[in-house]
């Protein structure tokens, strides 16, 4: 499966030119266009949100179960318009439109004498209006809506394939990070212990003891081995190895990674943290803070992906 981003965006339209006029009138219908547009950014969960007409507003719930078919996470908004591009010609209004009109307007006069009544452009333009809700043209929400949607899946795989590529350059140089620490591990202990020897030989020459010189070896051996497990950074740098295994084994499966991934990339950092915390030298402490950077620049792809 692919990987995808959470971010993307698609837009697609439908004109409606040829309706043809209403009640046998010789002019034809204005041209009308039907647009909807997709786009989203990165979120925990699934939150959608919808801007349509009012006179679309019932298309909602199938337009909410088509996005929930196809998604798992991100923020994502669906804007939905219906527009005049021009008129061709001056629509007639139909006899019933005129009736509602007559009803509605004596209604409100009688309620208020002084309403000034409608005047023909006002009543042209209601007639256009009512002309953009056309059947035809509200059947065909869905399937641009689905058209939008493929194009918009398709951005979201399109983006999701460079975040994946930028994480697997990242882990390429994690991993050749942890090949230069694993020889400083052995050298550290040594040293740190040949060192913590010496200084407890020069403590005894300048003190007065009853132990005999191999009974103050062997305890300073002790102490030094002691010391050593401290600053042994072996099992963090294995354990890091195994999650980049495990991060790049999540980008090859793809699919709905994007919580797995984020969680791997705080036990990433924790090793990495470690890893500085128990450095005794200054060439590991400098891995470690080059590690942090590749694995925030990490963290930061990671939150895009779904």
């Amino acid at each position: 499966m692919a990987v995808y981003s959470m971010t993307g965006y698609a837009s697609a339209q439908l004109s409606d030119a040829t309706s043809p006029a209403t009640d046998g009138g010789s002019a034809p219908a204005p041209t009308v266009r039907l647009a909807v547009e997709i786009r989203s950014v990165n979120s925990r969960f699934l939150d959608l949100s919808f801007r349509l007409p009012d006179e679309l507003r019932q298309h909602e719930p199938a337009l909410r179960e088509l996005l929930q078919s196809s998604l798992k996470r991100g923020k994502v908004e669906l804007r939905l318009a219906l527009e005049r591009l021009q008129a061709t010609g001056v629509s007639d209004p139909s006899v019933k439109l005129l009736q509602r009109l007559n009803a509605a307007q004596d209604q409100v006069r009688a309620w208020l004498p002084s309403a000034q009544p409608l005047s023909v452009a006002e009543v042209l333009r209601m007639a256009g209006s009512e002309q953009h809700t056309s059947t035809d043209l509200s059947e065909s929400i869905l399937p641009l809506a689905q058209e939008c949607l493929k194009e918009f899946v398709q951005s979201r795989q399109r983006e999701g394939k460079r975040l994946a590529q930028s994480l697997q350059e990242r882990i390429t140089q994690l991993q050749e990070l942890a090949k230069q620490a694993e020889p400083l591990v052995p050298q550290l202990v040594q040293q740190q212990r040949e060192r913590f020897l010496q200084r407890w030989r020069e403590a005894m020459q300048l003190t007065d003891t009853e132990a005999t010189p191999e009974a103050a070896q062997e305890r300073a051996l002790s102490e030094a081995t002691a010391f050593a497990i401290r600053i042994d950074v072996a099992e963090e740098i294995t354990r890091l190895q195994s999650h980049l295994s495990e991060i790049a084994q999540l980008l090859k499966k793809g699919g709905d990674i994007g919580k797995r991934l984020d969680f791997i990339i705080q036990e990433l950092h924790r090793e990495a943290n470690t890893l500085g915390s128990k450095s005794a030298a200054l060439e590991m402490s400098r891995i470690s803070v080059d590690m942090k950077v590749l694995i925030e620049q990490m963290r930061e792809q990671v939150q895009n992906i779904e």
